[in-house]
């Protein structure tokens, strides 16, 4: 079977890697000039399915728990370490609050929480640790997806290419994988944009083994270690769908959240800064629409790395097997909207 898949970004990458291994031949059509380059470039990481039962709807804190072994066993670039939540004393009921939400952490005092991250000996008297979630850093993940599926042997990419272009690849295919994100908007009216804007710290004075999350009432922010003394510091959620302007406000939002961690933050270099739009349907729930021989695989909001995995292997037994999943289907979830 001939598989196209429009857009090379994590949903792109890994419906298409799904298919491949399948035995399918697989055409991938990304519009710039290398994979992830879109929302995928911009993420965080965090594998953290018990941290998002907070906010999130359990469909996602569900399809989240697919992404541990994913990325530790079947592309294995996760870094199981866990995450830790913590608060400055001023928000503290915050912290009791998350707590009640969710599930599977370890309260921590003071002297634990610098056993587990000396760097944050004395600086926070409670934290939350999430021993078994964990986090990987996005554009590695990209990569090592590329690589698998050109080595396959099954996968062509075509980059530069517009998905209405001559020759885009899904003409002559028995289905087509729309991956696109917001671009998408063109044939999924009511998708919207929510603006994400980060930053990438530098500083050798600091050292953290898993991402930390900063509970904040108005602005959450998390940190998450990256290779060479780096950090992304992330992300805001705007609604908008400005692209590409980072605003002054955001990033002294993220900053003023990690000096907060640890003020050795305010010596660190900021070795980048950007943004992009999230893609997200108006419940924030992910979606695998079908028209004909067409699936619109998106909505996956902030959670890319958390649910592509799972969205991935859901649209490859769909058209292989014919399954059906409710959980991910327009009909079923207005149903149950309307219940």
């Amino acid at each position: 079977m001939r598989i196209s898949v429009i857009g090379a970004g994590v949903a792109g990458l890994t419906v298409a890697y799904e298919f491949v291994r399948a035995g399918c031949n697989v055409v991938v059509t990304e519009r710039r000039a290398a994979s992830g380059r879109g929302c995928s470039f911009y993420a965080g990481g965090m594998l953290a399915p018990w941290c998002e039962a907070e906010s999130s709807e359990p469909v996602v804190v569900d399809l989240g728990f697919e992404a541990l072994a994913y990325w530790r066993d079947v592309v294995p670039v996760a870094s199981r370490n866990g995450s830790l939540l913590v608060a400055p004393a001023r928000d503290l009921p915050e912290l009791t609050r998350f707590g009640r939400r969710t599930s599977h952490f370890e309260a921590l005092d003071t002297e634990a929480i610098g056993a587990l991250e000396p760097d944050l000996a004395g600086r926070f008297g409670r934290a939350l640790y999430f021993k078994d979630e964990a986090h990987l850093d996005p554009r590695e993940a990209v990569v090592a997806l590329e690589r698998l599926l050109r080595d396959s042997g099954l996968a062509t990419f075509r980059f530069d290419t517009d998905a209405d272009d001559k020759g885009a690849g899904d003409i002559d295919a028995d289905w087509t994988i729309d991956c696109r994100g917001f671009a998408a908007k063109d044939r999924l009216p009511d998708l919207r944009g929510v603006k994400g804007e980060m930053l990438i710290l530098q500083t050798r004075d600091i050292s953290f083994s898993r991402p930390i999350q900063l509970l904040h009432p108005r602005t959450p922010v998390y940190i998450v270690p990256r290779a060479d003394g780096r950090f992304m510091v992330g992300a805001t959620m705007v609604e908008n769908e400005e692209r590409g302007r980072v605003t002054a406000r955001a990033m002294l939002d993220l900053l003023g959240a990690a000096y907060t961690v640890h003020p050795a933050f305010g010596e660190a270099e900021i070795v980048e800064m950007g943004c992009d739009l999230r893609p997200a349907f108006p419940d924030n729930l992910p979606r695998i629409r079908r028209e004909g021989r067409r699936l619109f695989v998106n909505g996956l909001f902030r959670h890319g790395f958390l649910l592509a995995p799972a969205l991935a292997s859901r649209a490859r037994r769909m058209v292989l097997d014919g399954a059906h999943f409710p959980e991910v289907s327009d009909a079923d979830q207005r149903q149950r909207q309307s219940a």
